[in-house]
């Protein structure tokens, strides 16, 4: 039986890595015999879609389950329409996993057990955005010196979620409706794109089938 290992690196003695969309490599590993071949995952800096891809990849090399650390709402959705069965919460060795699923020692996944994008790394901006201060401090005894120079760094600490992600959605009170219609057309599109992943994914199980 061929299942799916998501790794840190090249042999069984690799680290399990828990993020299975954007992993390091994907090793293969023949149960019945601990043959192996490891692949790196050229997915996983795809700024989204990568765990639905990585799904993909698994499904056209045939394998039957997969262990890893988490599992997104899109791969699982992927596995589930193939027959593969996910394993989730795994730690350790890339052999350890292998040898606890013969003996029946894991349990399977039943649903997705992170959110969408969650392997995604964010980076937080410093919001460097300048913003002017009040230059003249008027204290009750009249000599407050303004020490404010004029300009003061805004310490606005926005999630910078680069890649693509769903910006949140406009405070419906004194938002400008064009904010509003701006997200929901990103929202149309992302879904669009997952569709589109969708069907390719399915392409590829039925050449399979």
């Amino acid at each position: 039986m061929k299942v799916v290992v998501s790794s840190t690196g090249k042999d069984l003695n690799a680290k399990i890595d828990p993020r299975f969309g954007r992993c390091d490599c994907f090793i293969i590993v023949d149960t019945e015999d601990m043959s192996f071949v490891s692949y790196d995952n050229e997915n996983k800096g795809l700024s989204g879609g990568a765990g639905i891809q990585a799904a993909g990849f698994v499904v056209s090399k045939g394998a039957e389950a997969v262990l890893t650390g988490n599992c997104g709402p899109n791969a699982m959705t992927a596995f589930s329409a193939a027959g593969v069965t996910v394993y989730a919460g795994q730690t350790g060795s890339v052999r350890e996993a292998v040898e606890r699923f013969r003996t029946g020692g894991i349990m399977p996944l039943t649903q997705a057990n992170v959110p969408e994008k969650a392997g995604v790394s964010t980076t937080v901006g410093t919001g460097a955005v300048p913003t002017r201060g009040i230059g003249r401090c008027r204290g009750g005894s009249g000599r407050g010196m303004g020490g404010g120079g004029g300009k003061r760094m805004g310490g606005g600490r926005g999630m910078a979620m680069r890649s693509g992600n769903i910006p949140p959605l406009p405070d419906s009170g004194g938002t400008p409706a064009a904010s509003r219609k701006d997200t929901l057309e990103t929202l149309k599109k992302q879904a669009e794109e997952l569709q589109h992943q969708m069907e390719a994914i399915q392409t590829k199980i039925n050449s399979i089938e």
